[in-house]
Order: structure tokens, then C-alpha cells, then sequence
């Protein structure tokens, strides 16, 4: 299972701070950061650790099966960002 990020997103960072296995992009530096509305979580990545849910300072991010109906799209959006990248 894989955690997701949703709308709330202010895109401080503070998760990408904690997370063990460097799932979650943009990073600072980053050319893409700048322009970012919002993180991403690799879902290949993220081992399920739950450290950037709690790092969260806005509740934007959810374990992918605990996820608000009105948010379950960003599934999709979070597994496109790193799709994108390899193409």
C-alpha cells in the first residue's frame, strides 16, 4: 500500500524532509519545484512508512486506502507525476 497526496498540498516540503526512501518529488532545486502546486508520492517507491502523514502540516496526505471519496483521484495524479519522467 502506498500513501497519497491530495489537495491541501501547500508544497512546504516538510515531508519530503522524512521520508526514508526519497519517494516524494519535487524537490528543492528541483526546476520543477518552483511551479509545483503540490508533491507526489512514487507509489513504487513508498515502502509505507507513514512518517510524511504525520509530517504533514495540513492533512493532505493519506494511505492509499484511507483515502476521502472526494480526493481518489489523486491516486492517479500521484502515479502520472512519476510516469511522466519516464517517458
Amino acid at each position: 500500500m502506498t500513501y497519497v497526496i491530495t489537495a491541501p498540498c501547500i508544497a512546504d516540503y516538510s515531508c519530503i524532509d522524512v521520508c526514508p526512501v526519497d519517494a516524494i518529488s519535487p524537490e528543492p532545486g528541483d526546476i520543477e519545484f518552483a511551479e509545483a502546486e503540490q508533491m507526489y508520492i512514487n507509489p513504487e517507491t513508498c515502502i509505507d512508512c507513514a512518517v510524511c502523514e504525520v509530517a504533514c502540516p495540513v492533512d493532505a496526505i493519506f494511505r492509499e486506502d484511507k483515502l476521502p471519496m472526494i480526493w481518489q483521484h489523486y491516486t492517479a495524479l500521484n502515479r502520472e507525476y512519476f510516469q511522466r519522467g519516464e517517458e
